[in-house]
């Protein structure tokens, strides 16, 4: 891909998963991109490298199955736009049942050679402290949950706004060799396979009932980290941290990320588990396995002695304890335009969970979007967004639109989201009998209902493409 040299380039700011593909599509277009990244000039405390696209929580991309699953159709759609952290992803993946996990360290240094060695990428670091300059006529800012203080205050002084936050807490990481394999067993659940997986990819640690409520009685009375300048700042409910769940209610866990169904023990297959802890694969060695669900905010002088407690992790040794920090995001249906640019100042586009998206492929997709609409808007062949009924244009209608929803039966407020079939169109004509005649009920008919969106969403997606370029002229 040749660059024109008339163009003057998109600018980038922040080098995550959002910014990352946000660059490599503008550079694919044919338009100059400078992608900036604070690392290693300025850390976080959450990053570990200087590495782009690195991964600071989970290594999954969640479901990688594109006919049932919402976000798997939004992988789907991804690669079918010529995504590059789906490539690398793909390129680096390790076996996690029906998910797509990818060896973090791997996949951040592939993602990170790919952009130094594109022709159309310029690769600055250091941090943006307060606003872009003013001579910078076409920005993205993809700064993710750690946007540093100085830009935050600079956006939050063109909105007039305060910015929203929750916390993302880090899950722990035990090493492999450690974990007793005579009371753990491998297992996907339901032995379903995935992209590079057996069907028995998860290790799983099983508890019984006073195993289990001994456990809950340690997670209420731990001491946790207090961030009294952070009081009141609402949870995301899909990364709550365990410990939060385990206060909701005692049977909170076991309804979910310690939920025992689809699980036979092999040691003693006659026994049904009242509750099961899965680690999930973390690296391409199988070395590290990451506590699935387990993301935590305890003391880390707590963490080690409770999660010993775990049948199978009596003497795990840690790679990382939990950890946990702020994320920062965007009013964005009050503030963001539908192309998703700052109403008070629209040459800054944003992109990644600053906008109020959740998750490593909705913020890189979202990415995706705003470099292939910036890339456009330079080129002077302006892009309409894609359908509302494909996944990239639910999630974007969710960010723009304002899916508002109440936390804790707290005040109403935009928070953010994952993907979900309950962000597309309604569907009408859904099959309402099955192959042998019989009218479809509960798991069956949603199954049916999801299959439908999905089907509808590839051919919308197929449609969109087929009527877009986004390219230079060569």
């Amino acid at each position: 891909m040749t660059t024109s040299t008339a163009l003057a380039p998109i600018h980038v700011v922040g080098g995550g998963l959002a910014g990352s593909e946000a660059a490599w599509q503008i550079a694919e277009a044919g338009v100059p991109v400078v992608l900036h990244e604070m690392r290693p000039v300025r850390g976080t405390d959450a990053h570990k490298t200087e590495g782009l696209a690195e991964l600071v929580c989970s290594n999954s991309f969640r479901s990688d199955d594109s006919s049932s699953n919402a976000v798997g159709q939004l992988h789907w759609e991804m690669r079918r736009l010529g995504s590059l952290i789906m490539a690398k992803g793909d390129a680096h993946q390790v076996p996690a049942g029906g998910a797509l996990a990818v060896d973090r360290d791997g996949f951040s240094q592939a993602v990170t050679a790919a952009l130094e060695a594109h022709p159309n990428v310029t690769i600055e670091r250091g941090e943006i402290a307060g606003l872009p300059p003013a001579d910078w006529d076409k920005i993205i800012v993809a700064t993710g949950p750690l946007t540093s203080p100085a830009l935050a205050e600079g956006i939050r002084s063109l909105t007039g706004a305060g910015e929203l936050a929750f916390f993302d807490a880090i899950a722990p990481i035990v090493h492999f060799d450690s974990v007793d394999m005579d009371v753990a067993w491998f297992q996907s659940r339901y032995d379903k396979a995935g992209p590079g997986g057996t069907g028995a990819d998860y290790i799983n640690c099983p508890l019984d009932r006073d195993q289990y409520e001994a456990f809950i009685d340690a997670l209420l009375a731990a001491e946790k980290t207090e961030f009294k300048e952070w009081e009141g700042t609402p949870y995301f409910d899909g990364c709550l941290p365990i410990e939060v769940m385990a206060e909701r209610g005692r049977e909170t866990l076991r309804w979910g990320p310690m939920k025992p169904v689809g699980l036979t023990n092999k040691h003693n297959p006659t026994v049904k588990a009242y509750a099961v802890v899965q680690l999930r694969q973390d690296n391409a060695l199988g070395t590290l396995f990451n506590m699935t669900g387990f993301q935590t905010k305890l003391k880390y002088g707590e963490q080690a002695a409770i999660f010993r407690m775990i049948p199978g992790l009596e003497n795990a040794e840690f790679a990382r304890l939990g950890g946990i920090h702020r994320n920062t995001y965007l009013n964005s249906p009050e503030l963001l335009d539908p192309q998703l640019r700052l109403k008070a100042d629209p040459r800054l586009r944003f992109a990644g969970q600053i906008t109020g998206c959740e998750g490593y492929v909705e913020s890189a997709a979202i990415g995706l979007l705003t470099g292939r609409l910036a890339a456009a808007e330079r080129l002077g062949r302006p892009l309409e967004l894609p359908p509302a009924t494909t996944a990239l244009g639910a999630l974007v209608n969710h960010i723009t639109g304002g899916h508002i929803v109440t936390i804790d039966e707290g005040p109403r407020s935009f928070q953010p989201m994952n993907i979900n079939f309950g962000l597309f169109p309604h569907i009408e004509g859904v099959a309402t009998t099955g192959p042998d005649g019989k009218r479809l009920k509960g798991p069956a008919k949603s199954l049916a209902r999801k299959q439908a969106l999905t089907a509808r969403a590839k051919v919308e997606m197929d449609g969109w493409v087929g009527g877009v370029s986004v390219q230079a002229a060569q």
